[in-house]
C-alpha cells in the first residue's frame, strides 16, 4: 500500500506537529479541526517553526513554501475521504475518540488506515468502533513531534500485519525511529513515564520538596533534560490526569490512583503551560 495523502484530526500541539513532519516527508496532507480558528492557529504554529528554521539555514525558503503547499486544512470531517491513512491526535479523551473513528470510517475508503495518537486508550476499544478493525492500529508521537524521535507502534488484537508494516515505514520515512508496543493501557511511555510524574506530584502533595527541588533532583541527580512537574506542565495536567485514570482503571491496581493534587489543579483549570498556569506559572 502506498500512501501519497495523510490526514490528521486536530491541529493543536501534537496534531500540528505531527502535519508538519508528514508533509516534510513529501506527501499531501490535509489537517482537521472542528474551527477554522484552530486549523489556523496551528497552520501559524508549523509556519513559525518553518520560519526558524530557514533563519538558521536548516531549510531554504522554496522548500518551505513546498511543505506549506502540501498541507491543506479542513474543518469537515468529510475531507478525509481523500487520505489513504489518517492519524487522529484529538483530546485524550475516550468518547471524543469513539466517535471520530466511528465518522472516519463511514467516511474513508475501506482501503484507509485509521491510526490513533493516543497516549493510554488501548487500540482495541478504538478499533472495536469500527468495521475494519485490522487496519486500525496506534501511532503515538512524542512532544514536540517534530524535534522528538520516537514513534511507538501499537498493534491491537485484529491489526493486520500489512497495517503495521505500513506504520511502521511512514515513522521512518517521518524521520523517526518507531518501537513496537503492546495494545495495554499506556503501552510503554506512559506505563513508565506517567507514575514517575504521578509520583513526583504525590512528593509535592506530601510536602517532600517544592517544585524546584524536585525537579532539580530529577535532572540533577537522575539527568532527566527536565524535571517530572515542568514535564507534567509541557504535556498538560488534563492530559496526565487521564492518562493515570486509564491506566488506573485498566490495571485496577492502587499503584496507578492519580494523585489527589493533581486532580485539584485539572478541577482549578491549572492545567500548565497552555493555560499559563500549573506547578509553574508562565507568561
Amino acid at each position: 500500500m502506498e500512501v501519497k495523502t495523510f490526514g490528521v484530526i486536530g491541529a493543536g500541539q501534537m496534531g500540528n506537529g505531527i502535519a508538519q513532519v508528514a508533509a516534510m516527508s513529501g506527501l499531501q496532507v490535509i489537517m482537521n479541526d472542528i474551527k477554522e480558528e484552530f486549523v489556523q492557529r496551528g497552520l501559524n504554529n508549523i509556519t513559525g517553526i518553518l520560519s526558524k528554521n530557514v533563519e538558521k539555514g536548516k531549510m531554504t525558503a522554496e522548500e518551505k513554501s513546498a511543505v506549506l503547499g502540501r498541507i491543506k486544512t479542513s474543518v469537515n470531517l468529510q475531507d478525509l475521504e481523500a487520505a489513504d491513512y489518517v492519524v487522529e491526535a484529538a483530546t485524550e479523551n475516550q468518547p471524543i475518540k469513539f466517535k471520530i473513528f466511528q465518522d472516519l470510517d463511514k467516511i474513508c475508503s475501506p482501503e484507509t488506515i485509521l491510526a490513533s495518537n493516543t497516549s493510554s486508550i488501548p487500540i482495541g476499544r478504538i478499533a472495536a468502533q469500527t468495521k475494519r478493525p485490522e487496519k486500525v492500529i496506534g501511532m503515538h508521537f512524542m512532544n514536540p513531534v517534530p524535534v522528538m524521535k520516537l514513534v511507538e507502534v501499537i498493534r491491537g488484537l485484529a491489526t493486520s500485519d500489512e497495517t503495521f508494516k505500513v506504520t511502521w515505514d511512514l515513522s521512518i520515512k517521518f524521520g523517526k525511529t518507531p518501537a513496537e508496543s503492546s495494545d495495554f493501557p499506556g503501552f510503554i511511555a506512559n506505563r513508565i513515564l506517567m507514575p514517575m510524574i504521578n509520583e513526583a506530584v504525590y512528593a509535592l502533595y506530601h510536602g517532600v520538596g517544592t517544585p524546584e527541588a524536585i525537579d532539580t533532583v530529577m535532572k540533577l541527580g537522575m539527568n532527566h533534560p527536565m524535571g517530572p512537574l515542568t514535564l507534567a506542565d509541557l504535556i498538560g495536567l488534563d492530559t496526565c490526569l487521564a492518562i493515570m485514570e486509564t491506566l488506573y482503571e485498566g490495571f485496577c491496581d492502587s499503584k496507578y490512583r492519580p494523585c489527589p493534587l493533581l486532580r485539584k489543579y485539572v478541577e482549578a483549570g491549572w492545567l500548565g503551560r497552555k493555560s499559563g498556569r500549573g506547578f509553574y506559572e508562565y507568561k
